[in-house]
């Protein structure tokens, strides 16, 4: 008897997570997206966080934004990916190596599709703690927002963001 209750609590949590999973995978792929330089880089780190936040669920506190938690998890797992992915290559391609090109042969606007590929060129040269919150700042997500996915203070969040401003008006418009 007890045997089958924890089967259905267990079957529950697994439906549970796929719901929650489902409704918020754009973040995976966006994290994937982000760190992973190649389509079969980002595609293993995607499911490497969807494991890996599977095996962290028995830990989730439904009282929390899902979402917050799951970026959490998210971007330390594609962090954790890069660093160990460096020490083994020793050199970064950079992230639009592998991209289609942003711009169509028809677009009216060229200049708009080059200042793209220069901030995704940006972007991908960016140390992961800089990445994941040139990401979440990207996406609107507020200060204290940022903070709590990336654990630094907000404080710091605004420092971060002020000085990485800085370093796309001088790195880009330059």
């Amino acid at each position: 008897m007890k045997q089958a209750v924890t089967m259905a609590i267990d079957a529950n949590r697994q439906d549970e997570f796929r719901d929650l999973l489902e409704r918020h995978r754009s973040i995976v792929f966006k994290v994937a997206n982000t760190y992973g330089h190649h389509p079969d880089d980002r595609a293993d780190l995607a499911q490497e966080i969807a494991a890996q936040l599977w095996r962290a669920f028995p830990g989730y506190d439904a009282q929390r934004s899902f979402s917050t938690w799951m970026y959490r998890i998210a971007l330390n797992v594609a962090i954790s990916h890069v660093r160990s992915e460096t020490h083994r290559q020793r050199h970064c391609v950079p992230l639009d190596e592998d991209f289609h090109d942003i711009a169509d042969d028809n677009s009216t606007d060229h200049d708009a599709d080059e200042r793209v590929r220069v901030l995704h060129r940006f972007i991908a040269q960016l140390e992961p703690l800089n990445r994941a919150l040139l990401l979440l700042y990207l996406e609107d997500h507020s200060t204290r927002e940022i903070a709590d996915i990336l654990g630094i203070s907000q404080t710091n969040v605004s420092t971060k963001i002020s000085r990485l401003k800085q370093r796309i008006r001088t790195d880009i418009t330059d």
